[in-house]
C-alpha cells in the first residue's frame, strides 16, 4: 500500500468514525461532515490521479449515490447514508461502491423480532458506516483481501 492510500483509508475511516458517532448519538449526519469527506476524497483521487483520478472519484461519487438511493426511495435507509455512501464512494476506485452495495444489501435480509413483534433489521445506524470501513472488503490497491 502506498502512502497515499494509507493516508486516504485513514481519512476515510476517521470520517466514518465521525459518521457513526453522529448518527448513533443524534441520529443524523451532517452535511457539513459529508461536504468535507467528499472534498478531501475527490481532492486526494485528484492528487493521486491527476484528471483521470478526480473522474474516478467523481464516477465513485455517481455509483455510491445511485446504487443506495433506491433503497432510500423504498425506506431501507435514511438520506443521510446515502449521502454518507456517495461520500465513500469518492475515495474508492469506481467498482468498490458496488461491493458496498451489494454488502449492504445482503445484511438488510437478516431480521429478527423485536419486543413488539415486528421485524426489524440488524443493520441499525451506523452499520453501513462500519461495513464501509471493513478492510477486507477492498480489493489489493487498498489493503484488503480482495475478497
Amino acid at each position: 500500500m502506498s502512502m497515499e492510500q494509507l493516508v486516504a483509508t485513514v481519512v476515510l475511516i476517521g470520517l466514518l468514525g465521525v459518521a457513526v458517532v453522529s448518527d448513533l448519538r443524534r441520529h443524523r449526519i451532517p452535511n457539513l461532515l459529508i461536504l468535507v469527506g467528499l472534498a478531501l476524497g475527490l481532492a486526494g483521487q485528484t492528487y493521486s490521479g491527476g484528471i483521470s483520478g478526480m473522474g474516478d472519484g467523481l464516477m465513485g461519487l455517481l455509483i455510491g449515490f445511485a446504487l443506495f438511493l433506491p433503497m432510500y426511495a423504498l425506506g431501507g435507509m435514511a438520506a443521510g447514508d446515502v449521502k454518507l455512501m456517495a461520500m465513500v464512494g469518492s475515495f474508492l476506485p469506481p467498482i468498490t461502491p458496488c461491493g458496498l452495495c451489494l454488502q449492504s444489501a445482503m445484511g438488510r435480509l437478516v431480521r429478527f423480532p423485536d419486543r413488539a413483534g415486528a421485524r426489524s433489521t440488524i443493520a441499525d445506524p451506523g452499520t453501513l458506516s462500519v461495513d464501509a470501513s471493513g478492510a477486507g472488503l477492498y480489493g489489493p490497491e487498498l489493503g484488503g483481501g480482495g475478497r
